[in-house]
């Protein structure tokens, strides 16, 4: 394993990628940023098109190690961006997007093309852009979207004439290749490559093991509940800061995200999950009641897999107490969780691994909210909800006590 250190839409990032982890694979996979799609996997297509150091790039076949040093911007970055604001409206409005899996790679490399040549007579958008590829729309509605904007001559920097043409930099890069791409100035500013810690940028922070109580597993009428109780020690205000937010709560939950949620508290969120030979990514809304007086937080939501089919509704309840530990002021978060699956990952919501599961999953996240709370401003652990890790982690357990009981009956 090796460990990389690279800011990715704007966050730092340190992770450990075998050598010949793809970035496509790294992104969707350990920082659960799925709108980078994979297609071809031999640079083809152009679904997985990102930006590395203000160039697209094929991620599917850029090693994620040779990214160390690097600053990475895939499609979920482009949020606050107004020329990709402009250009998604246009593809809606142009009809430029049918099954829509080749979109994303539409969009970033589309923007890059009027970055550099909005201002050009003779543009050919079908040949600039032919490096993407569509099965569905005929590219009819992408180059009239593409012209929409082009035609609207965006005020946007122009990219720098001297830049490294190569891989995006590791920490051993040569001085010269270095200072080649010191050179690369575009609308963001880029991040010198450097093989120690990123300079203002807190570092990662050491997670410790939170003891996480994990009640009966329940299931009526196809509802599986149970109960989670874990202690923070630091201050009941301190904690309730944290987790009276619901996109930085998520954000120290293993695979889900969260929108910031709106002002009615209506959110909308994306939960990434392996289990097994299965995997899906549910994406849905849902709605939160917050009581600041009580410090208790209620969480109800409910979305669906197209891929598996799968479908999935529930109810999250916290409330903050708080509690001495080892003469140190503490706050106890005690939890209800409540949630029903339907589809091939059913199976899962019934099996006699869910308590271990969610005792895991709950661990996690138990362990990101209080390095979370030392150090507010330092780097977290991707957070992910891999199934084999979790899979194995159980059976081994099981297998211990297994162990443990054999030799306790022969003794």
């Amino acid at each position: 394993m090796t460990t990389i250190t690279l800011e990715v839409n704007g966050r730092i990032v340190t992770a450990e990628v075998t050598p010949r982890t793809h970035l496509a694979d790294f992104l969707r996979e350990q920082l659960m940023l799925t709108g980078t799609h994979i297609g071809c996997e031999h640079g083809v297509c152009g679904a997985c098109t990102v930006e590395i150091d203000g160039e697209i790039a094929r991620s599917c076949i850029t090693f994620a190690v040779a990214c160390d040093g690097a600053r990475v911007r895939t499609i979920e970055g482009f949020d606050d961006d107004p020329l990709m604001a402009r250009l998604r409206d246009a593809f809606a409005t142009s009809h430029a997007l049918q099954c829509g899996y080749c979109t994303p790679g539409q969009l970033v490399a589309a923007r890059d093309l009027i970055r550099r040549k909005s201002s050009e007579p003779d543009l050919d958008i079908r040949t600039e852009m032919s490096g993407n590829l569509c099965r569905c729309t005929g590219y009819a509605g992408i180059v009239e979207a593409i012209e929409t904007v082009t035609a609207e001559a965006p005020a946007v920097p122009a990219l720098p004439t001297e830049r490294w043409a190569g891989p995006a930099p590791g920490p051993g890069a040569q001085p010269a290749r270095a200072a080649a791409t010191a050179l690369m100035v575009s609308s963001s500013p880029v991040r010198p490559p450097s093989s120690g810690p990123v300079r203002g940028v807190a570092p990662a922070v050491p997670a410790r093991q939170i003891k996480v109580e994990v009640g009966p597993v329940t299931v009526e009428n196809g509802e599986t509940r149970f109960t989670q109780s874990f202690v923070l020690e630091h201050p009941r205000g301190d904690v309730w800061t944290l987790m009276r937010d619901p996109a930085r709560v998520a954000a120290c939950m293993p695979g889900l995200a969260l929108d910031p949620p709106g002002a009615d508290g209506r959110l909308a969120g994306r939960m990434e999950v392996k289990l097994g030979p299965i995997s899906a990514g549910f994406s849905g809304d849902g709605t939160m009641v917050r009581d600041d007086g009580a410090q208790r937080m209620v969480i109800e939501g409910r979305g669906s897999d197209r891929k598996s089919g799968s479908r999935a509704s529930g109810r999250v309840e916290y409330t903050l107490s708080e509690t001495v530990t080892t003469s140190v002021p503490a706050t106890r978060v005690d939890c209800v969780i409540a949630f029903t699956l339907q589809g091939p990952l059913a199976q899962f919501g019934r099996s006699d691994l869910v308590r271990d599961l969610v005792g895991r999953i709950g661990a996690a996240f138990a362990s990101n909210v209080d390095a979370r709370l030392r150090a507010p401003d330092a780097t977290l652990a991707p957070a992910e909800l891999g199934g084999v890790s979790l899979m194995l982690g159980v059976l081994w357990g099981r297998i211990r006590q297994a162990v443990l009981r054999a030799l306790g009956r022969a003794s």
